[in-house]
């Protein structure tokens, strides 16, 4: 199992990037920089492979829709070359509220997209002739769209690798099952392990049937927040901080009936918490939606307790297939998140 940290740089990204050296003697295997609608996510992860020689770097994620699949090609391949072959591509459709609010882009038809975004990725890698007809890309533009001058072009330069790993964020069940036939790995949002093979199981084994022999088994990412502390006041402490993350999405990530989060949560019985959290949210309460999230919750897809009950949840995340553990550290300074980073390598071993 491969042990990972989500970058948070909220607070400054040359001060964590200045730990990332650090984070590698501790052992930790993969760093992630997610983009949402902070600073771009490329730019942090060029800047990483300077200042690193064997750590994984990846995006965690590039939204489908804010640039061509040819420039996201390009921009995997080139971020490979900077880190000598230690790039994965994370890649997500997000959602309407970031990509339609933020973005000024229609957000449609996620699944196709996924599908030609790939093909085209990997089109590119193999330095071919760029020649893509679908129902959501077509590269060159046909006659009559554009000026008529689009020629099939190929990359410039030769990618370090033609293969460079896709993992896809996805969460829907025709998604889920799509990820599984084509992609290299699978970044669910809020894994719980007791509850994943009731919420996904029929979706992954439809889509490993249908998964070419080409293709490494699955990678399966788990993004869990991170606490490991004997003291129950500072468990106590965790729990709470990993609170708001979910009362966001969980609350305001989308309207009522189209949040993916709260259908998530939902679907992991907590019906009644998901529909309160979102109501309480939706009504400007966030602090109430907030302190609604359940312990139970929060203890469920996280990674906080004793060095003992992590290592039992570990254990529970492994058994459901978990091959990555990409994880959020709590931790209040860098010297806390460089041992909590430590403690879990350890435990993973």
């Amino acid at each position: 199992m491969r042990v990972g940290m989500f970058l948070n740089y909220a607070g400054g990204f040359r001060e964590v990037a200045d730990e990332v050296a650090e984070l590698e003697q501790a052992g930790v295997d993969l760093i992630a920089v997610p983009e949402a609608y902070s600073f771009d996510a490329v730019s942090q992860l060029g800047f990483l492979a300077a200042r690193t020689s064997e750590i994984t770097l990846a995006s965690g994620i590039l939204q489908l829709y804010t640039r061509t699949p040819t420039l996201t090609a390009m921009t995997a391949a080139g971020l490979d070359y900077v880190s000598n072959g230690r790039f994965e591509l994370g890649i997500g459709a997000s959602g309407p509220q970031v990509i339609e609010g933020f973005h000024g882009v229609r957000y449609d038809a996620p699944l196709g997209r996924t599908r030609e975004i790939i093909d085209i990725c990997r089109m590119t890698w193999r330095r071919e002739p760029v020649v893509h007809q679908g129902r959501n890309y077509s590269i060159p533009l046909p006659a009559g769209e554009g000026t008529g001058l689009g020629k099939p072009l190929k990359l410039i330069n030769h990618p370090v690798r033609e293969r460079i790993p896709i993992t896809v964020a996805s969460l829907g069940q025709k998604s889920v099952e799509q990820t599984a036939e084509i992609a290299d790995g699978w970044l669910p949002m809020f894994f719980h392990p007791e509850k994943a093979t009731d919420v996904w199981g029929d979706a992954l084994a439809a889509g490993t049937a249908k998964r070419s022999a080409d293709l490494a088994p699955l990678d399966v990412f788990a993004s869990p927040a991170l606490a490991i502390t004997d003291d129950p006041d500072l468990t106590a402490l965790a729990l709470a901080a990993a609170k708001p993350q979910l009362a966001l999405y969980v609350g305001g990530m989308g309207a009522r009936g189209k949040n993916f989060y709260n259908d998530l949560v939902a679907s992991y019985g907590f019906e009644a918490d998901a529909a309160r959290i979102q109501d309480l949210y939706l009504e400007g309460r966030r602090e109430e939606a907030v302190a609604a999230v359940p312990d139970d919750l929060v203890r469920a897809i996280s990674l906080i307790g004793s060095p003992a009950e992590v290592a039992e949840r570990v254990a529970a995340f492994r058994q459901a297939g978990v091959t990555t553990l990409a994880v959020t550290p709590l931790a209040r300074n860098s010297a806390e998140r460089i041992a909590l980073m430590s403690g879990l390598r350890s435990i993973v071993g």
